[in-house]
């Protein structure tokens, strides 16, 4: 009489370096899940989305690219190298148009970047709201918009901030709830509360 075979899974870790990964590692290792973010040397893989994200994304990158000017692109979880270890991917970015070289671009450069966008989630709230804002505006990005669900209809909440160049700071310019109408980095009106017929 045969014995019940179960097999396990086969999971294989990268064990990481004593030093933590570099962005080299992280363009290197094979089988990486999809959006796998690079923060002060460890992996960060995302987990599943509320339909929040999804929808406030959808909203955000059919308003920008509804108003991008032609000397502008609009790209979606994308990483921006923004130094050895740290390889974060915004959920959206306005590039300029020249840092975009060809479709087998896999990052872009903190010059490259005019806004990142950080849709909040559950497992990213600390990243989104404390770590990303301060490395995005070390690292010179002069704009960076977070977004957050927020009151009874579970709205988008667009917090706008611009870096202020002698602090390498960001400073908030405005939280927008129903309407995102701000004239840099040029002028975008977004009706936010369009995600009640997404």
């Amino acid at each position: 009489m045969g014995g019940i075979m179960t097999a396990e899974p086969q999971h294989t870790w990268p064990v990481p370096p004593p030093d933590g990964y570099t962005v080299d590692d992280l363009f290197a290792l094979p089988d990486l899940p999809p959006h796998t973010e690079l923060i002060d040397g460890s992996l960060v893989f995302v987990s599943p989305q509320r339909d929040f994200h999804t929808i406030a994304m959808y909203l955000l990158e059919a308003g920008l690219r509804r108003t991008v000017p032609e000397r502008f692109r609009v790209r979606r979880e994308m990483a921006v190298v923004l130094d050895a270890r740290n390889a974060p991917e915004p959920d959206l970015l306005v590039l300029h148009a020249e840092a975009v070289q060809g479709r087998r671009q896999t990052r872009y450069e903190p010059a490259d970047v005019v806004l990142a966008v950080e849709v909040v989630s559950p497992d990213s709230e600390a990243r989104d709201r404390d770590s990303k804002p301060g490395k995005y505006a070390a690292a010179g990005i002069p704009h960076f918009w977070l977004v957050e669900m927020a009151g009874e209809k579970d709205h988008p909440a667009v917090h706008t901030y611009e870096l202020d160049p002698v602090t390498k700071a960001y400073g908030l310019t405005g939280i927008h709830h129903e309407r995102l109408k701000v004239t840099v980095p040029f002028t975008i009106d977004i009706d936010l509360a369009e995600v009640d017929h997404l």
